[in-house]
């Protein structure tokens, strides 16, 4: 029978694949072995039938070359010297050029007269350069490739305010979710509440939709989601992060120093990927707490693809938990749906619905060797209806408030590695964000719309390539068109506004960086080109990173960036959609509402030894083009519009000692932060959100799997306008005012506790429960407070918004 046939039916029996030249076999006819036999001894019988030789590589793939050939023939495995895994679709470069890469046991094979010498490359470790030598061997080589995560990302510190979240050279802040500890009061890895224990984060009302970095407000801040911008980010109207926190892989937050990729913004950046660095098994988890309950799942369709999906959604359809009350009494203090209740004492109803959710989805592709598809999906929705009705007097009265927040958005991402030098990724994406208010009130007979909403869509281009070991340039394009909408519309007496309008911007980037980790020196410098095209204008702006290592226990960092930003939140009137979310996105129009320019320049010393850690950074801020309306006053400058800057000068101070299984630190914050507003009467005056000393710490116990947190956060109270007098016309009262914010609120103090306990059955499913309670001594503290003339009695009124009063919160997670 034909040698060929015979191999053939060997094939089809035993599930192998014969390798082998036309020219060994052509013409060969031998008796078949019999099919009883193993497949070892069919190889056997074949051996000694021919004049040929046979390589089993692992019952799967069989060689077949002539004897007097058999040294010719070269295998490998490629394994990583970490943890001994194979590793798969490893680039296995020749001099002549010549490509082939790895299977998934991490196994290749050449002809030695093809090549001696060839690399052996994959991302993620460094490349390792083999030259074979003249001794033939029938045994396969061993390859081991050393990870080169410690320079693609040299982190300073490995836990730093608990573990899962560190600090790198670039001077960004990174979390991992999966990683995460504890901290006080948190039982879950939200990352606006996480990113709160960083020193010069704080926000000023409590919520996470108001985050402030270094003096500035929160839509300063440039919040991405796998390339997303989030508009919306706060549920509850800003007690939640709408970020899941069981999502997300890495999370990267500079506070200085971003890199130039990044733009629209003049404060902080904060960075969200769901995409895992390694690929990871199918995966579901599942979790309830006092506020929402969650769903997260991978599924890999096969070894080149795989999908993810997360829902979330509140608990409030079902059940209303002394956690959601507390919430909600936070949420909606001074609005006009308390108001309208506080006012009426008879027959008063009310009947109120509040719900969230977000969903994501993911679709990830391999294509080839070399091509990756990314697919992201992200979903936001907030919903608030109250009904409320009196009678008094006979008469009346009633409301029907809706207030809807969402926020949509969609990537699509393509990576190519063109070859271990260079790179090319491609984003498109959109997000929309819309903000719906709906006002009926039947004793005016009288309906109020409000509407926000805002379109951002665009294209990113980036180009990473490596010149040395050292050196690495990377530069790219981007193009973004931005269009906000403002509707308002009252019936009774009819008015009707609707403003549009539209910008688009291009951006060219250029951006290098020097990494040498024997002599501890690491510059990041670029430079982003901005042209808006409405503007005909241009505006550059420079970004540096310099880290030097003086020992290999102290490292001195300087940063610094020139940003800009199109887009702002402003407040036409505190009592816009309900006064629960007043703020309505604009854009520029560079003359009343100017482009923000910012820039800023940090010095940062960085010492560890001994599980000691000593962060010190001194900075200074300046941001231009700011409005009175963007600022949230609520004193004479409420309803004055003129432009100015703040600037702020500040220290920030981190302490850190880790004992065995304890953690603790303390950190201090001084922040001098002042506007300027050179055509009003008093130019000079605190900021609203200046917090000039801050002063934090934690004591966190972590063994196995058991976790507990304990901490304490200490504020200056923020400040505040004190009323001069009040001059009281019957048909026209007049609140006058002292200099802008010439007092301050009292001391801001919380205590707050967290622990978390974790377990696994046989079967490898694991089980979490977690148990926090936020202001622990029950504290009354005031975030806010502003003054009014009742329209009762024509005298002054003070007006206060306190913070969470104690608050529990508990939850269970299960895993597999």
């Amino acid at each position: 029978m034909p040698f060929k046939k015979i191999i053939l039916e060997i094939e089809e029996q035993h599930d192998v694949t014969f390798n082998y030249t036309e020219d060994n076999i052509a013409g060969l006819l031998i008796i078949p072995p019999k099919k009883s036999l193993t497949l070892d001894q069919k190889l056997l019988y074949l051996a000694k039938e021919t004049n040929l030789s046979f390589e089993n590589l692992g019952d799967k793939f069989i060689n077949i070359y002539k004897k007097d050939n058999e040294s010719k023939i070269i295998c490998a495995y490629v394994f990583s010297s970490s943890d001994k895994k194979p590793i798969e679709d490893a680039n296995i470069n020749f001099i002549n050029k010549t490509l082939i890469t790895t299977d998934s046991n991490g196994y290749f094979e050449f002809k030695k007269n093809d090549a001696t010498i060839f690399s052996v490359s994959h991302i993620g470790f460094i490349t390792k350069r083999i030259e074979v030598d003249n001794q033939d061997s029938k045994d396969c080589l061993q390859i081991l490739l050393e990870p080169e995560i410690t320079e693609l990302e040299e982190i300073k510190t490995n836990a730093i305010l608990a573990s899962g979240i560190s600090k790198n050279k670039d001077g960004a802040f990174q979390i991992k979710p999966k990683k995460f500890g504890i901290l006080p009061g948190l039982i879950e890895p939200d990352v606006l509440q996480t990113m709160q224990q960083i020193p010069g984060v704080n926000s000023i009302d409590e919520s996470v939709s108001s985050i402030n970095v270094r003096g500035g407000t929160n839509d300063q801040n440039l919040f991405l989601w796998n390339g997303i911008r989030i508009y919306q980010t706060g549920h509850f109207f800003g007690l939640i992060s709408v970020f899941n926190p069981y999502l997300a892989h890495t999370i990267s937050i500079y506070k200085n120093g971003s890199s130039a990729f990044y733009g629209e913004s003049v404060s902080s950046v904060v960075a969200i990927s769901s995409t895992p660095e390694t690929t990871e098994k199918n995966y579901f988890s599942a979790g309830i707490n006092m506020i929402n309950a969650d769903i997260y799942t991978k599924y890999n369709l096969s070894k080149n693809n795989y999908i993810e999906l997360s829902v979330r959604k509140s608990i409030t359809d079902f059940v209303e938990t002394p956690t959601y009350k507390e919430y909600f009494n936070k949420v909606f203090q001074n609005t006009t749906i308390t108001d309208f209740s506080q006012n009426q004492n008879v027959n008063y109803q009310s009947d109120k619905k509040f719900g969230f959710y977000d969903a994501t989805l993911k679709y990830f592709q391999k294509v080839g060797l070399k091509d990756l598809l990314i697919l992201d999906l992200i979903t936001i929705k907030d919903n608030l209806q109250v009904f409320q009705s009196a009678t008094a007097n006979n008469i009346n009265k009633s409301e029907n408030n809706i207030l809807r927040q969402q926020n949509y958005g969609a990537n699509l991402s393509w990576i190519r590695n063109w070859n271990n030098f260079n790179t090319t990724k491609i984003n498109i994406y959109s997000s929309s964000y819309g903000l719906l208010a709906d006002q009926k009130n039947t004793f005016g007979n009288q309906i109020v719309i409000q509407e926000n909403i805002v379109n951002n869509n665009g294209i990113n281009l980036e180009n990473n390539h490596i010149i040395t070991s050292k050196f690495s340039f990377n530069d790219g394009y981007q193009f973004n068109e931005i269009g906000i909408t403002n509707l308002e519309q009252v019936s009774n007496p009819d008015f009707y506004r609707k403003v549009k309008n539209v910008l688009r911007t291009q951006a060219l980037i250029l951006e290098g960086k020097y990494n040498d980790t024997l002599s501890r020196i690491y510059l990041k410098a670029g430079t982003r080109i901005n042209y808006i095209q409405k503007f005909e204008k241009y505006i550059v702006e420079p970004r540096i990173q310099f880290s030097y290592g003086v020992t290999k226990n102290l490292n001195l960092e300087l940063l610094g960036e020139l940003k800009s930003q199109n887009s702002q939140q402003i407040i036409d009137l505190q009592k816009d959609y309900f006064g629960i979310e007043k703020r309505r996105w604009v854009l520029s129009n560079n003359t009343t509402i100017p482009i923000q320019r910012s820039k800023q320049i940090s010095l940062n010393i960085f010492y560890k030894k001994n599980n000691w850690l000593l962060d010190i950074e001194n900075f200074y801020k300046k941001v231009a083009g700011i409005t009175t309306s963007s600022q949230g006053f609520q004193n004479q400058l409420e309803f004055i519009r003129t432009n100015g800057d703040y600037q702020v000068l500040g220290t920030e101070i981190l302490v850190q000692k880790k004992i065995n299984h304890f953690l603790t630190w303390l950190s201090y914050t001084y922040n001098k932060n002042n506007y300027y507003f050179y055509n009003y009467e008093y130019p000079r005056f605190p900021n609203n959100f200046e917090l000039i000393h801050t002063l934090s710490c934690a004591a966190i116990y972590e063994k196995n799997d058991f976790k507990i947190a304990l901490g304490t956060k200490l504020s200056s109270g923020r400040p505040t306008t004190s009323p001069h007098s009040s001059q009281i016309d019957p048909s026209n009262p007049v609140l006058i005012y002292n200099k802008p914010n010439n007092t301050n609120l009292n001391i801001f103090s919380q205590v707050n506790f967290s622990s978390t306990y974790q377990w696994e059955t046989t079967n490898r499913t694991q089980y979490k429960l977690g148990l926090s309670v936020l202001n622990i001594l029950n504290r009354k503290n005031e975030i806010n407070e502003y003054y009014r003339i009742s329209s009762l009695t024509n005298s002054i009124e003070e007006v206060e918004t306190f913070a969470l009063q104690r608050t529990l919160n508990m939850s269970f997670r299960v895993s597999f």
